[in-house]
């Protein structure tokens, strides 16, 4: 168990890292989500002992390990930007972990064999990285990781660059291969889908600080404040501003009845948040809440359009599947069903979240 107490990191005058508190099981995958900057290497680094935390405890098996060297530490890293040793082979670079601690030789080649093999490095064992592709060489640092036997495996957004078949592979095997280990896998991402797609537990991260830490469907689905809400949602969440008094809503020139759904707020000023998802170009009955703006571009993915819609000041994003086929300053109108509606107070925390959610709804 890896424990985080009131942990902060301060360079100069600024925070790099805010007052962290987590827990991590043995055997459990912790993904780290957060945009660039909001702070997941910096908690890397703190976990593997890189760097020493400002003030704060961190735990292992209930140790303090704040100031034992991070070679004194069963740690696995992998970073982005993969590091590898060029004058050695792929086999030697897999198995060199293993050699430093002593491994006998049946041992080394049955677990470098059985990374290989994992990674689907088998046929570029005898090259040196040197003559390998940028993808092959990102698995080759994993493969080591892998065989490392680490207590704490730590992936700092490891598949951004390969290429999108393998990442797919790999981000569906990767919990199951190092959960077979009894590690503790922490792993950092930029892109909710992947979150989604890992599973496991989530923290949030924002400017140094955790927003919320738990069961990553969970987290999605109950995010606690407006922040966390946003950096879950990949397209960005789109925000309208609502008033609610008695059983109306208002979004300025609309009034609509209220559903039971936000029945119980108390009248007053709200932030509602509305994943991209969630805005129809089609009207399915009920109560709804109309946007009729002009598309700004749109964006088709194949099996997805992105549509982006101007109103006023306001953009927003809708996702809809299939392919939708509009054209730049066309008009458009959405359809919004305050079931599917994320309510924020003034102090930007939730006190409504959609129905239905409760399940495994998996959308960024």
């Amino acid at each position: 168990m890896l424990e985080l107490i009131n942990v902060s990191k301060k360079v100069g005058a600024e925070y790099h890292i805010h007052d962290v508190s987590m827990t991590l099981e043995k055997g459990s995958l912790n993904v780290l989500l957060g945009p660039t900057l909001s702070g997941k290497t910096s908690l890397m680094r703190l976990m593997a002992g890189l760097d020493r935390p400002t003030s704060g405890d961190i735990r292992m098996e209930g140790n303090s390990v704040v100031g034992l060297p991070v070679q004194k530490r069963n740690v696995a890293m992998v970073y982005q930007q993969f590091i590898n040793y060029p004058a050695m082979t792929v086999y030697e670079n897999i198995a060199s972990p293993m050699r430093i601690l002593g491994k006998g030789k049946a041992e080394i080649d049955e677990r470098v064999r059985h990374a290989a093999d994992l990674m689907k490095l088998t046929p570029y064992l005898d090259r040196t990285p040197l003559h390998l592709s940028g993808g092959q060489q990102q698995r080759t640092a994993l493969a080591r990781a892998l065989v490392k036997d680490a207590e704490l495996v730590l992936l700092d957004e490891p598949l951004a660059n390969l290429d999108y078949k393998l990442r797919e592979e790999l981000r569906i095997e990767l919990p199951r291969i190092f959960a077979e280990t009894g590690a503790i896998f922490v792993y950092a991402t930029t892109e909710p889908h992947e979150a989604l797609l890992l599973g496991g537990n989530t923290a949030t991260l924002s400017e140094g600080r955790v927003t919320q830490f738990g069961r990553t469907i969970s987290v999605h689905n109950n995010p606690v404040d407006l922040k966390t809400a946003q950096t879950f949602s990949d397209p960005p969440l789109n925000l309208i501003e609502m008033t609610k008094k008695g059983d109306r809503i208002s979004f300025k020139e609309q009034t609509v009845s209220v559903g039971r759904e936000i029945a119980d707020l108390a009248d007053g000023d709200y932030i509602v948040g509305v994943r991209p998802h969630h805005m129809a170009l089609e009207d399915t009955g009920g109560t709804k809440l109309t946007i009729n703006g002009t598309v700004a571009t749109s964006e088709i993915t194949g099996s997805e359009s992105f549509i982006h819609i101007e109103k006023d000041l306001n953009r927003w994003v809708a996702l809809t599947h299939g392919v939708h086929r509009v054209e730049s300053g066309d008009a458009i109108t959405v359809y919004l069903d305050p079931k599917t509606f994320f309510v924020f107070g003034k102090d930007q925390q939730l006190v409504s979240a959609p129905s239905g959610l409760n399940g495994g709804e998996a959308h960024g």
